[in-house]
């Protein structure tokens, strides 16, 4: 699975109709949404498709039509979000009315175009699922793990000192594992 990081915008026009493409991170979906509303007050329709990872490690899946024929649009612009297995991403299509009626079948080859062609000038990043996990040790160790968690590119997401320290630590089981091979190979701590 994959997702971005960042916005990309892409335009496409088929027989005088355009087809404005954006491609963001699904956590930006509504505020872009009601951004483009205002930005494009002329454009006949806004249709989208996302796809994101729930609490349960679900993909959901959802998309609009906004007025074209029924399965023309949003439909076709999920399944290219689907085939390129991208989670937690979504795409708004833009389109302006040209005069020209392409049909169902032109429509649906329009908006799969629409999409693929800004993925293609997309950046996409390997998901990782991470997880959190706490970490105590002495204080006299701090400097140690300190240490190899940077080299592992481990998050610390916080650190609380009490009687001894303890790290609140994000990063994925084989960033783990490697954590704890290095910490047990240099005998830093008894157990992770």
């Amino acid at each position: 699975m994959r997702y971005l990081d960042s916005n990309y915008t892409d335009t496409l026009e088929v027989k005088k109709s355009k087809f404005i493409t954006y491609l963001m991170p699904y956590k930006e979906f509504l505020s872009m949404m009601k951004q483009l509303k205002l930005d494009h007050p002329k454009a006949r329709h806004f249709v989208y498709a996302y796809r994101y990872l729930n609490e349960f490690d679900q993909i959901v899946e959802n998309c609009s039509d906004d007025g074209e024929p029924k399965g023309t649009s949003g439909k076709p612009s999920l399944s290219v979000l689907s085939g390129a297995d991208l989670i937690n991403t979504a795409v708004i299509i833009v389109r302006y009315f040209g005069g020209i009626k392409l049909g169902t079948g032109g429509l649906v080859k329009a908006y799969s175009e629409a999409v693929n062609l800004v993925l293609k000038s997309s950046k996409t990043i390997n998901y990782v699922k991470l997880e959190y996990k706490n970490l105590y040790i002495e204080y006299s160790q701090l400097s140690k793990i300190e240490y190899s968690i940077s080299l592992l590119e481990i998050n610390i997401k916080n650190k609380i000192f009490t009687e001894k320290i303890c790290l609140e630590l994000e990063a994925s089981t084989e960033e783990y594992d490697k954590l704890s091979n290095e910490i047990f190979r240099d005998n830093i701590l008894e157990d992770l």
